[in-house]
Order: C-alpha cells, then sequence, then structure tokens
C-alpha cells in the first residue's frame, strides 16, 4: 500500500492487531529524493520502527547512489542498518544521448526504428504527453498518452493495454512506470532531461528485463537544464537538500557530455568500475 494510505491512525491500529512478520519498504529511494513538500508520509515511515519494534522492517530500491543509502539508512534506521549493495549494470540496454533539436521528429525517427515494439516515451509535462501521443498516432504508431491528470479508470485501461497488447507506446509523466514489470519493453525514450542520473537510471531500466537488446535514448538542451534547476530552486526544502540536487544534476549532466563509454560514467557514478561497454553510442 502507499506510504499515505499506511500511516493513517486506522491503518496502523488495524495492522497492531495482526501478526506482521516483515515490513517491506519498496522505492526506498523516495524517502530522500521526493522531498518533505512532495509526499511527506515517506519520511514519517521512520515511525514504523516505534510502532513495530520487534519486526523487522526493509527499505529496498534499484537506484541509490552513496549519498543516497546513507540519507535513507539515517531517515528510517537512525543510521543504525545494514546496507547489501548489488551490481547497477544492465550490458543488454543500449545507451545513447543527443543534443534536443526538432524533438518530434527526432522522437518520431527513432520510434521508426523500433516499429511494432513495445516501448516508453518519457516526457516533462502532462500537455507534451498528449502532443507527443496524437503526433505520434497520426503517423501510424500504437501510441497511448499517461499522465496523473487522467481519470484513474482511463489510466487502468491504457495500463492494461500496454501490459497485453504487442507494439504499445506509452507516452507519460513519471506517473507511469513505479510497479511496472514488462519483460519485454524495448525502449525508453526521454523527450526531455530527467531529474537526476537516480531517475534516469530507474526509468530506463524498464526496458529489457527479458535480458534481451533493448535501447534507452535521451533528448536533452539548454531549456531543459535552465528547467531543472529552476525546479530544483522553487522546490520547498532547506540548502543542503538543493545542493544535492543540483550535485545529482551536474552528474547526469556529466553523463549527458561523456567523452568516453556512458555506462562507465553511469555505473561509475553508483560507485561501480567496469571496462568500456561497446554498447553505447560514444563506443
Amino acid at each position: 500500500m502507499s506510504p499515505e494510505r499506511l500511516m493513517t491512525g486506522a491503518m496502523l491500529k488495524a495492522l497492531a492487531g495482526l501478526d506482521v512478520t516483515l515490513i517491506a519498504i519498496d522505492e526506498a529511494h523516495c524517502v530522500s529524493q521526493w522531498g518533505p513538500a512532495f509526499r511527506p508520509e515517506y519520511a514519517d515511515l521512520r515511525r514504523l520502527r516505534d510502532i513495530f519494534p520487534d519486526v523487522p522492517i526493509v527499505a529496498l530500491t534499484a537506484t541509490a547512489d552513496e549519498v543516497t543509502r546513507e540519507d535513507i539508512s539515517k531517515q528510517l534506521f537512525a543510521g543504525n542498518a545494514k546496507t547489501f549493495v548489488l551490481g547497477f549494470d544492465r550490458p543488454n540496454i543500449k545507451l545513447t544521448v543527443e543534443m534536443k533539436q526538432s524533438w518530434k521528429s527526432q522522437m518520431l525517427s527513432f520510434i521508426e526504428q523500433h516499429v511494432g515494439e513495445s516501448g516508453i516515451v518519457y516526457c516533462l509535462s502532462r500537455k507534451k504527453t498528449e502532443e507527443a501521443a496524437a503526433y505520434l498516432a497520426e503517423r501510424g504508431v500504437l501510441a497511448l498518452p499517461y499522465h496523473a491528470g487522467m481519470e484513474r479508470s482511463a489510466r487502468d485501461i491504457i495500463q492494461d493495454r500496454f501490459m497485453t497488447e504487442a507494439g504499445v507506446v506509452i507516452v507519460a509523466t513519471i506517473a507511469f512506470g513505479m510497479g511496472i514489470d514488462k519483460p519485454d519493453v524495448r525502449f525508453v525514450f526521454h523527450a526531455d532531461l530527467p531529474g537526476s542520473i537516480e531517475a534516469y537510471y530507474q526509468e530506463i531500466g524498464r526496458a529489457g528485463r527479458d535480458n534481451q537488446p533493448a535501447e534507452a535514448h535521451m533528448l536533452y538542451g539548454l531549456d531543459d537544464i535552465r528547467m531543472r534547476r529552476m525546479f530544483i530552486e522553487q522546490e520547498d526544502a532547506d540548502d543542503s537538500r538543493k545542493r544535492r540536487e543540483h550535485h545529482r544534476l551536474d552528474a547526469l549532466l556529466g553523463y549527458c557530455e561523456a567523452p568516453a563509454c556512458r555506462r562507465r560514467v553511469l555505473l561509475n557514478y553508483f560507485g561501480e568500475a567496469t571496462a568500456a561497454c561497446g554498447n553505447c553510442d560514444v563506443c
């Protein structure tokens, strides 16, 4: 269940009457990255240690650098946690980046290389998802928009089509993807710069879960960078958090402008060393 539902008095009281043997907090990077202004209940999960003192608690995430891991440990466990880190590499995903010029034609050109394949296009705004989906649909692509402004029933229908039909392209904001486990997603296309290297890694990780070849392609431009900087400055957060978010964005820009193997830059950010991959545009 969501943190918002879990941390209500009624739900906690109901759980106290059950034989709870484990509490698992999934997507735990949200505790650190989404901030107190957006979803304060994530930070409130720290109270679970006191409410269920004899129940083991585990926090899980596929995308946390060392700073984020330390922040999760501090926020949820007061720094008293054992940390286990596994490998980050997804070698079957080809990594490509290009400067944004004419994003619609660049998007169409990329998707035409993946005719009949399932994929996800990420856009920054709800309006842009609608615009991009309509543009692709007019050109014969089975593209469907998905964002949090749509009715829940409509989102459920679109998600169900994506999971069950072949060749569906979802054009979405980051509202789409958490908990999605479709093995044959062949591509993820970012029409706009993601918020951080962790967000990027999380989003491209929805491709190629069957371990077959997949591709992650990103467009980025100066307007994207300005917009992301503005988002950070406008967030209701203290200066240390803003500095951390600017640092995360700097790391993503370093990845975009990598002079050598992108995968090395990406994995190095998560503390993992590797040789040149031979499966990115720079290699």
